[in-house]
């Protein structure tokens, strides 16, 4: 019997830090940070550790290249529990993370030539491809990088596609192997992780609706960690869970502090985050450390009122 979702215990063999897989340790400003735009690739596998080491048609490696090249974030994906192969076609996806208005496409393309990856990362709608007006759900189950992810992502993805039926893929690595499962949200990239089944299904259903639910909330993808962990103190100190309703704006480091401007509903707030090491529950025994961020200061700025002088 797995121990995934027991609250304190780890997965069998699992050498991550007691509650990283649980909910009981933070998990906020730990999405990827190298993912603005999105290349998925179905493939059924198997995947090796690393994309290059699969073996793939060589169109598959040669988008992956591309990918890789332009700073698209490749993934491979395919159904929950499909392991068969697929058409000889490719089938694909593409998100833009970055848009006012993120976006996801699709195509069928039969060599990668017929992928334009310079258009994506110009924002532009490869001419292939077609939107997708329904979010997709990536749930990691990548064993060969990690056996948690597997361990704990392959049945998480199952009982979400049984709710969500074509909007859930497994897929390789993400990113944060410590936080199986983990979940990633598309378009706008974002990251939950120490995923439970009922706790997927209710992030998947918040994003639906546009929102997002801070409990296991990774962040959002694309942007570096100390901004992350600002929005993440803005959404808990107002409340406000529309996924674009909270925004880093601009930001300024010393050392380790960071001072973050941040958007949230209708005010803006100054920021002072730090770095912080966590002790580990189970003590050095663990393989790992456990790195976030901590609040330092938060202060809502007053809104400049200019006035217009009068004219002579």
């Amino acid at each position: 019997m797995t121990t995934a979702n027991v609250p304190g215990r780890a997965v069998k063999g699992c050498a991550h830090p007691s509650g990283c897989h649980t909910g009981g340790l933070p998990v906020h400003a730990s999405a990827t940070v190298g993912a603005r735009h999105w290349l998925l690739i179905e493939h059924p596998g198997p995947w090796a550790s690393h994309l290059e080491d699969c073996r793939l048609p060589e169109d598959v490696h040669t988008l992956i290249k591309r990918a890789a090249s332009l700073g698209i974030r490749p993934q491979l994906i395919r159904r929950p529990g499909r392991r068969t192969p697929v058409d000889q076609d490719i089938y694909v996806m593409v998100a833009d993370s970055t848009a006012a208005e993120p976006w996801i496409a699709e195509a069928v393309i039969e060599s990668a030539d017929d992928l334009d990856l310079d258009a994506l990362v110009a924002g532009v709608l490869p001419e292939s491809c077609i939107l997708v007006s329904e979010p997709v759900f990536l749930v990691c189950t990548h064993a060969k990088r990690n056996a948690c992810c597997a361990r704990i992502g392959l049945p998480l993805a199952r009982s979400l596609a049984e709710v969500l039926p074509d909007r859930v893929w497994e897929t390789s690595h993400v990113g944060g192997d410590r936080y199986a499962a983990n979940l990633v949200c598309l378009p706008h990239g974002l990251y939950y992780g120490s995923m439970s089944q009922a706790a997927a299904i209710a992030a998947a259903d918040a994003y639906r609706s546009g929102e997002v639910i801070l409990d296991r909330f990774r962040g959002r993808a694309g942007i570096p960690e100390p901004l992350q962990a600002a929005e993440h103190f803005v959404r808990s100190h107002t409340g406000e869970l529309s996924v674009g309703g909270v925004a880093a704006e601009s930001s300024r480091s010393d050392g380790d502090v960071t001072e973050v401007i941040v958007l949230g509903g209708d005010a803006r707030f100054r920021v002072v985050v730090e770095p912080m090491t966590l002790p580990t529950p189970c003590g050095t025994a663990c393989a790992d450390t456990i790195t976030t961020y901590r609040l330092v200061a938060l202060d809502r700025l007053t809104p400049v009122l200019y006035a217009t002088p009068a004219l002579t």
